[in-house]
């Protein structure tokens, strides 16, 4: 009974944030994992791709890319999660937080393992900052390496 009661209170929490923020959410069952950073999730019928805000994950074909979409994937796919979003980006995706099942935001969890940087050039969000700092100090994911490549500046070198 406990763990359903952290869900329902984690889910309103979540609600009541995003509520405050003039963003809007629903939930879903995950149907994809495109890489680490977009999935797409069942909104009425339709599966619409969503694009963490906040972080940036490695390319499929840079180091950890692979590593990262697994990692969403465990965690994320068939699961019935929550959206927030106020925004879509210039793609037609969602920018949006997704909070699992467990309670836990998957955009917070992949920066956690260090599968995926803060993006500070669209994000202010301290969580995030912090988090991506622990990871590095202890060398989880991409960190392990001696000097990973941003994924940003790995698209920029690929033009």
């Amino acid at each position: 009974m406990l763990p359903r009661f952290r869900l329902l209170l984690s889910l309103a929490l979540f609600l009541l944030l995003a509520a405050r923020a003039g963003a809007e959410s629903f939930s879903g069952k995950v149907v994809g994992v495109t890489d680490g950073d977009t999935i797409s999730v069942m909104r009425d019928g339709e599966a619409v791709k969503v694009r963490l805000s906040g972080i940036d994950c490695p390319e499929k074909k840079q180091a950890y890319g692979e590593r990262a979409k697994q990692f969403a994937s465990d965690l994320a796919f068939g699961k019935t999660v929550s959206v927030s979003y106020s925004k879509k980006d210039r793609y037609g995706r969602i920018l949006g937080e997704v909070l699992l099942p467990s309670g836990k935001v998957l955009n917070e969890e992949l920066v956690r393992a260090g599968y995926a940087w803060h993006y500070t050039q669209y994000s202010k969000d301290r969580t995030l900052a912090e988090l991506e700092e622990e990871a590095r100090k202890a060398r989880r994911g991409l960190w392990q390496e001696r000097d990973p490549v941003a994924p940003w500046e790995f698209r920029k070198a690929k033009r």
